[in-house]
């Protein structure tokens, strides 16, 4: 199948189109091949080209802390042009021409109160960064038998491309012998990259519509998830001290406290998903060239 995407050369886009691509032929929309998504004109004119009939919506601005301080220029902000308008233009040219859309999106649209979020919770988003994905959220839901939204949270991978994702970000200063504070009283799942690559190629392949989460199989505290990447890496754990979420997040843009997402839906295809000790020891033996 012919796929369209934005965000194919990021963290989440370029493992996905790795692992996908034996069976599917991707297609950039992106500045690189010419297209500034922003533009409504020149998303048309590339959307009307091509044949494929998904659009994988990869691409946001997703600097949390960037975007928290741009909030008071509204629609102005880059986030809000890159996450709202931009989601905006896609889904206006792909009702036209009827091409399905697959946006991602994340577990911060939720106000991190609740114990767990599945599919059906309502989004109550605390941070501008968080608002402007939840409207673009709101944008591809209202494509209907057109549109899918797939929530992840705090994704990683083998051999990160660009930025580096969470969990080497810990594991780099473990190994540099720097210190870790991190909270104890915060619950988060983290998205194995593979498993959402797994999970949104059985979702295209049913035509799936509406909201999918693809998290982990289980929650963590911070402080538990630098504890288990020490030592899955056999780094010392010495560095690692705890804090508490408030003092963590007193001076940061705020996110969800508990921001678990469920999975049962997603496994009711046949997609299992990894917990994180799985997913850390599945990443070292890629890295380390075991598999």
């Amino acid at each position: 199948m012919n796929i369209i995407g934005t965000g194919l050369s990021g963290l989440v886009g370029s493992r996905i189109v790795e692992l996908l691509k034996n069976n599917h032929v991707f297609e950039d929309l992106s500045l690189e091949s010419g297209v500034d998504i922003t533009k409504f004109d020149e998303v048309e004119k590339r959307l009307t080209a091509s044949s494929a009939p998904w659009v994988f919506h990869f691409a946001a601005f997703t600097d949390v802390q960037a975007s928290e301080k741009e909030k008071d220029q509204g629609n102005e902000s880059i986030s809000w042009k890159v996450n709202v308008e931009a989601t905006k233009n896609i889904a206006s040219v792909c009702q036209k021409l009827r091409k399905h859309v697959l946006y991602l999106s994340t577990d911060y649209v939720f106000d991190g109160k609740a114990d767990v979020y599945n599919e059906e919770a309502v989004g109550n988003p605390q941070g501008w960064y968080a608002k402007t994905k939840y409207e673009g959220e709101k944008i591809v839901k209202d494509l209907r038998e057109l549109g899918l939204v797939v929530r992840i949270a705090n994704p990683y991978r083998s051999h990160p491309i660009g930025k580096k994702d969470f969990m080497h970000k810990i594991l780099e200063r473990l190994q540099q012998g720097l210190p870790i504070a991190a909270p104890t009283n915060q619950k988060m799942t983290a998205t194995f990259i593979d498993d959402l690559a797994h999970g949104i190629e059985k979702l295209i392949s049913i035509q799936a519509t509406g909201v999918y989460n693809i998290p982990g199989a289980d929650s963590f505290s911070p402080y538990e998830g630098a504890m288990m990447i020490a030592e899955v890496f056999r780094v010392d754990q010495k560095n690692i001290s705890k804090t508490t979420f408030e003092e963590y997040f007193a001076s940061r843009a705020p996110i969800p406290q508990y921001g678990v997402l469920t999975h049962d839906k997603i496994e009711s295809l046949g997609i299992k998903v990894h917990t994180f000790r799985e997913g850390l020891i599945e990443i070292k033996q890629i890295e380390e060239k075991i598999l």
